[in-house]
């Protein structure tokens, strides 16, 4: 499942800059190298919001609409698999076909693990203002 990696890629600067303050005995140096990395994290955010803004602008739905046409996809999908699936079996049941029919499924583990990472961004965004480099 995809939690474990999220929680390691927001836990990895913290452990970056455990493994600085070990190693650098100077405390100036060990804040200028931790500031150069929150700095490098911060301009890879911003070069990727202006590839998001230039993608969402774009006329062609298909590099236009791509993000949104996943979120949708995935939001029915959630909705099928916690709600459809769990009244149409009911439904099944109350009408007495639970033995001829059976309800397809969608394998939760794979459709979490996508759109854990589609809100990713997000989790990072409040580890930038935990960090204190967000604006």
């Amino acid at each position: 499942m995809a939690l474990p990696l999220f929680g390691s890629v927001v836990g990895l600067a913290d452990r970056v800059f455990n493994v600085i303050d070990a190693l650098v005995s100077d405390k100036d140096e060990a804040n200028r190298l931790k500031h150069e990395i929150q700095m490098t994290l911060a301009n890879h955010n911003q070069a990727q919001i202006a590839v998001n803004q230039q993608e969402a602008q774009h006329r062609s739905l298909f590099v236009a609409g791509w993000r949104p046409f996943i979120g949708w996809v995935c939001g029915a999908a959630l909705a099928w698999e916690y709600i459809g699936v769990p009244i149409a079996q009911w439904s099944l049941i109350m009408a007495g076909l639970e033995l001829q029919y059976s309800v397809p499924q969608i394998d939760p583990s794979n459709l979490l693990e996508l759109v854990l990472a589609m809100l990713g961004m997000a989790g990072l965004r409040s580890f930038e203002k935990r960090t204190g480099v967000a604006r």
